[in-house]
């Protein structure tokens, strides 16, 4: 029941400021504990070696944290608490309403915030790949915010999801194919795709279910391997067959434009503010199918 009652608190309170203002989140914590490994172990030579070693030692903190936190008195409170800061139902929301709200003033506001939420050039964006750009990331975060640390959680409690998470930031900070990180990142970036491999499958199927469109699983076990991610192409083709638009395809990285192929190419290609407010629609009637069911769960 911990994590029905952590999945109600992060849709309600999201990310309070007056909290997180004061006290450094969770997440900030890791990333500066990855950004310390990187510095202090990402020279010379056998870097895949030692991102495999600092890796080993981010996840061996994160399992003593959380064992800790089980042992103490109330642990399941402590439990339910780390469990809804760790999950983003909330905060992916607001990020991605603001990408319509402002895409609504013209297309110049919508670069400025969507490229808060995505890693790909923003400055000669259209309005279509403004907006398809915030629904790939809704669904791709649908997946990695929500969806697996909710898994992981019901796996193995306060330890899994802390692990997962630690995984999850090293991915984003040192997973890259870069001069610096190919080798350092190396061990980080597999993890973190062996991680998501169950829980990116289980969003396209929570997506076509809540949804009752079969065609969307259909859809992503037709084409998700066409993605250049193991794993996002999965929610990323669920929600194009949900919304019945084309996502993934060519956007630019580093000033070079990248030919990648469409998901649901026969989708439209014109997205637009209204697509972004059904992804967000999507976002909650998956949300609120993971919660039934995890209610079940703790039932039976």
């Amino acid at each position: 029941m911990s994590l029905f009652f952590a999945l109600l608190l992060d849709a309600i309170l999201g990310e309070p400021r007056w909290l997180w203002s004061r006290i450094p989140h969770p997440a900030v914590l890791m990333g500066r504990a990855v950004g310390w490994c990187d510095t202090r172990f990402n020279t010379g030579s056998n870097r895949v070696a030692k991102g495999i070693f600092a890796l080993a030692g981010l996840i061996g903190l994160a399992t003593m944290i959380g064992v800790i936190a089980n042992a103490l008195p109330l642990g399941w409170l402590w439990s339910t608490l780390g469990a809804a800061i760790l999950l983003a139902q909330r905060s992916l929301v607001q990020h991605v309403q603001a990408v319509a709200d402002a895409l609504r003033y013209g297309s110049l506001p919508g670069r400025r915030t969507v490229a808060m939420i995505v890693g790909r050039d923003t400055r000669a964006m259209t309005e279509p790949e403004i907006a398809r750009a915030a629904i790939e990331s809704a669904a791709e975060n649908l997946s990695d915010g929500v969806v697996a640390p909710a898994f992981w959680f019901l796996a193995l409690g306060l330890p899994g999801i802390l692990i997962y998470k630690i995984v999850n930031t090293a991915d984003s900070m040192i997973g890259h194919r870069t001069a610096r990180h190919a080798q350092f990142g190396w061990a980080a970036a597999r993890l973190d795709d062996v991680l998501n491999w169950v829980p990116a499958r289980l969003t396209a199927l929570l997506i076509a279910m809540a949804h009752g469109a079969p065609q969307a699983w259909h859809i992503a076990r037709r084409e998700a391997w066409m993605h250049r991610s193991p794993n996002a192409g999965w929610p990323e083709a669920a929600m194009a067959g949900v919304l019945g638009i084309a996502l993934s395809g060519p956007r630019s990285y580093h000033g070079e434009r990248k030919a990648f192929p469409y998901v649901n190419e026969s989708g439209r290609k014109d997205p637009g503010p209204r697509d972004i407010d059904a992804a967000i629609g999507v976002l909650w009637r998956t949300w609120a199918l993971m919660l039934g069911l995890v209610f079940a769960l703790a039932l039976f």
